[in-house]
């Protein structure tokens, strides 16, 4: 390493510290005011943000209240058609009058928002489409169905806007307010929704297809618990209990009775409901559900408010710490700068001293800083000469009169000074060390017998103890005293007796295993090793407690079965018997049980195993008094008692009356929910500590499994949600452009024909113009109407799958042979599945297959509905490089239903899908 030449001076190195100092103040001070600066434009901008955001909130209420306006408009509208009359008519003017002042009060508060979201203009077309749905609505050429579809389609324009609106929010609201508002909103349109389209079903006649009807309105409620879920996790927790205790209301139970009944038994349901009970009981739970609206509403108003005062105290407060900072920032340089100068001065003369060799000079300067540090470096090194010649001396006085045990105090130096002394400490350690191997050598030889884990004992021939170590006793929980007292065989089971009596007439035994029984009652599995000594007459013997084990690989066994039958995906019940099998088995037990907990309170037996042969299956137990399953519900967590009570009729007493002396269960927890509770009792000992967790091993393979069964039931509740949203937005987009743009065209056309007829015959040039104008027209009304054609024909909602397929078969470019067994109309969402398979089917043959005829073959077999499309064409389709292929697979799956694709380079493709389909 080069020395530094000590002629160059480094720049800074010409400044005094004082200098120095000063100027290292002054670099923090700067970067505190543009800090300063800074976060004061970032808290404002802020402060502008959340404000903008509060006025938003203010036009989504608004909108809110539009739609939910609206969404009573549609009811009474739709009581117009069931219920004919003065009182109907008037309810309906009542409703318009109620939507139009919420439209203009939505309007006047959207005028004065100028954010990103033009809601004024959203309003505005609302208003125009409103217009246009009365005029229908007054024509009497609108069903109820219709009138739940159309409005619909504008309360949920409303509510997306209103979705637009609360998204407005900035990174500084962090609450979820705005998330559970959104979500009840959608819920209550949901349960608008459900409410009108079953009282569709209840006001018609009681035919079949009303009763489709009503077993399709179980969307609106799978719909409505989505929602409501959202709601609950992002609402307060006053909120969410409010909600329970709507849907625990008698009107809510009325809803939720017709709803089962729906999926049950809808013929049923239909005949023993009245519209009027019903539109009473949903309107009082809406009723609810509304007020759970207004109440997030106040709570998202108040969050807006108090983030931006929050924003503006925040600049504020912000800026007044930064400046205070900076004069105490300021002040403290000048003081340091100060009490830096002056000491220094002193030490560097004491340095200088030091450096001549006068030890005698001292430092008087007592600071805690630095240069404290360094005066006082003086004054310790001539302390530290005195101590380490106190120490050497100490040491060789201790050696000379044979304390060998002395040590130098080495901890109280360093460096060089801690190594010499340590080498003194290591030499003296090495004449105790000889001492020391003797004296450990007799501890352990005295002490081994005593301290050993392993049981050791000395056994006589006559068959009694003669002497046992500390291990014998933990392990059989008897004292020394009654091991010596009674003959060995007394403590060993009474199966294994003879065993043991043989084993110990040999000479060596080795791995021989048998059981003890404990003064609890509890068998303990011991592994033996012995060697007999006939001069002494006695046995020397070692063993092992393997209980523990033999426990675990049976145990482990038993779970591997468990595991595997979750892994098949069986049945639950079938699951649930073979779980409390495995454990009534392993534990040794005379009771164990598989209890659901209820709703009310209560627990359902759900498996069961007794020695008493009985079978409990489905019996129900109230969790009042004292018992295992009660106690696990109210903690969550696995509990042992050995002790019952309970009222007649509660789980406790059944305990008491089963003569169980001691239970352990275990929950069992789905999701984060406590879904029941594994109980197993005894009756003739105690089970051992921690049973419960053992059977806590059992309960999580059962969690799992219904878990894996409550997520396949999920996802297919969410591919049926996909389909029918899908079909629903297809049919939408069809309507609007056969409403609109097409109509739109045919009057355009319309008009270019007549002024073409009107132009004089002196101006050839404008007829012609005029005419290539209304061909163009035609044109693309034509390319429409194809278009909406794809999107959802009209052909297939009117006549079916059969003239639809056919309508495709003779717009294909290749030859199709079709044929269609299918005679009966099929559910729509069977029908739209299969006409967009062989749609997409025949323009993947038409653009890649250069196929000569496609072969379509449509069938009902065996409960489904079976597609076959083949071609003849060059094969060779990857449906991992197509997106085509791939649509046809995620629109099948989707659905429900299964699709194979065969394609051989040369040999065609064919394609074959089964759509689940319930043809009644």
């Amino acid at each position: 390493m080069r020395k530094p030449d000590p002629g160059r001076i480094a720049p800074l190195a010409r400044l005094k510290v004082g200098t120095k100092l000063m100027l290292l103040v002054l670099l923090p001070v700067c970067v505190l005011l543009g800090f300063t600066g800074f976060t004061a434009l970032a808290d404002w901008h802020a402060a502008s943000q959340l404000q903008d955001f509060r006025a938003a909130t203010r036009v989504s209420f608004a909108t809110a209240g539009v739609a939910g306006q609206l969404a009573t408009e549609r009811t009474a509208a739709a009581l117009v058609r069931l219920r004919p009359g003065a009182q109907a008519q008037a309810g309906l003017g009542a409703a318009q009058r109620g939507v139009n002042q919420a439209l203009h009060q939505a309007q006047d508060s959207a005028a004065d928002w100028h954010g990103s979201i033009d809601a004024a203009g959203r309003l505005a077309i609302a208003r125009k489409q409103l217009a246009a749905l009365r005029l229908r609505l007054a024509g009497g050429s609108l069903s109820v169905p219709d009138i739940s579809t159309s409005y619909g389609a504008r309360v949920n324009d409303l509510i997306g806007t209103v979705g637009d609106l609360i998204d407005y929010r900035p990174p500084q609201s962090s609450g979820q307010t705005p998330d559970a508002y959104l979500a009840m909103l959608q819920a209550i349109e949901a349960a608008q929704r459900e409410r009108v389209d079953v009282a569709a079903v209840l006001g018609a006649p009681r035919d079949q297809m009303a009763l489709d009807q009503m077993t399709a309105t179980s969307r609106w409620a799978t719909l409505e618990g989505a929602e409501l879920a959202t709601f609950r996790q992002n609402a307060p927790a006053r909120l969410a209990a409010d909600l329970g205790a709507v849907l625990r209301t008698p009107a809510g139970i009325a809803v939720q009775k017709v709803r089962d009944g729906i999926l049950a038994s809808p013929r049923t349901t239909v005949a023993h409901t009245s519209l009027g009970a019903w539109l009473d009981a949903t309107g009082t739970r809406i009723g609810g559900l509304g007020r759970l609206e207004s109440g997030t509403a106040r709570d998202l108003a108040t969050t807006a408010s108090r983030d931006l005062h929050a924003a503006r105290a925040g600049g504020l407060r912000n800026l007044g710490l930064l400046l205070a900072v900076l004069s105490v920032v300021t002040a403290l340089g000048l003081v340091l700068r100060r009490s830096i100068t002056r000491p220094l001065s002193e030490v560097w003369q004491g340095a200088r001293t030091l450096s001549s060799g006068d030890l005698a000079f001292d430092v008087s300067y007592a600071g805690r800083d630095e240069i404290g540090d360094v005066a006082a470096a003086f004054r310790d090194l001539h302390v530290t000469a005195q101590r380490l010649v106190g120490e050497i001396r100490a040491t060789n006085a201790a050696i000379s009169d044979n304390r060998l045990d002395h040590r130098a105090d080495v901890g109280a130096f360093e460096g060089t000074w801690a190594q010499l002394l340590a080498g003194m400490n290591d030499t003296t350690a090495a004449f105790a060390r000889v001492h020391g191997r003797r004296r450990r050598a007799e501890r352990e030889l005295e002490g081994i017998f005593n301290l050993s884990l392993d049981l050791l004992c000395i056994i006589g021939k006559d068959g009694y103890f003669k002497r046992v170590n500390p291990a014998f006793e933990r392990t059989l929980g008897y004292s020394a005293a009654e091991l010596l007292s009674r003959p060995l065989l007394d403590v060993v089971h009474p199966d294994d007796r003879e065993r043991t009596r043989r084993a110990h007439d040999g000479e060596d035994i080795a791995g021989f295993e048998n059981r003890y029984i404990r003064s609890d009652g509890a068998e303990r599995w011991l592994q033996w090793s012995a060697r007999s000594v006939p001069e002494e007459g006695l046995i020397y013997a070692a063993a092992r407690d393997v209980t523990d084990a033999r426990r675990a690989g049976q145990e482990q066994a038993a779970l591997r079965r468990v595991a595997t039958l979750v892994a098949k995906r069986v049945a639950p019940a079938e699951l649930f018997d073979a779980v409390v099998a495995e454990m009534h088995l392993l534990l040794g037990a005379e009771n164990t049980r598989l209890l659901r907990y209820e709703p009310d309170h209560t627990v359902t037996v759900v498996a069961a195993r007794s020695e008493a042969g009985e079978n409990p299956k489905g019996t129900r137990y109230s969790l009042e008094g004292a018992s295992v399953s009660a106690t696990v519900w109210r903690t969550g967590r696995p509990a042992r008692l050995d002790q019952f009570g309970g009222p007649p009729g509660s789980a406790a007493e059944v305990l008491t009356q089963l003569g169980i002396r001691s239970a352990a269960g275990a929950p069992i927890l789905v999701e984060n929910r406590l879904w029941g509770v594994m109980v197993a009792g005894w009756t003739r000992h105690q089970p051992v500590t921690g049973i419960e967790d053992r059977i806590a091993q059992f309960t999580d393979l059962v969690a799992t499994a219904i878990s894996n069964a409550q997520a396949r039931a999920d996802l297919a509740a969410s591919r049926a949600r996909i389909v029918a949203a899908s079909a629903q937005a297809r049919r939408r987009i069809e309507r609007d452009l056969h409403d609109g743009a097409q109509q739109r065209l045919v009057s355009l056309g319309l008009g270019l024909r007549a002024a073409q007829k009107a132009v004089p015959p002196g101006q050839p040039a404008l007829r012609q113009e005029l005419a290539r104008l209304a061909s163009g027209t035609a044109e693309i009304l034509e390319e429409l109407r194809e278009m909406s054609r794809g999107i959802h024909p009209a052909i297939l909602s009117l006549g079916g799958l059969g003239p639809a397929l056919k309508a495709l078969a003779r717009r294909s470019p290749v030859p199709v042979k079709l044929d269609v067994r299918v005679q009966a109309r099929l559910p729509e969402r069977a029908e739209v599945a299969a006409y967009f398979v062989v749609s997409e089917a025949l323009a993947n043959v038409a653009k890649h297959a250069r196929a000569s005829v496609v072969q379509v073959q449509v069938e009902v077999r065996d409960g489904a509905l079976a597609v076959s499309i083949s071609d003849d064409g060059i094969g060779g389709a990857d449906p991992s490089r197509g997106s085509g292929l791939i649509g046809l697979t995620d629109r099948v799956e989707a659905s429900g239903g299964t699709i194979s694709i065969s394609s051989h380079a040369g040999a065609g493709t064919r394609i074959t899908a089964e759509l689940p389909v319930d043809v009644g």
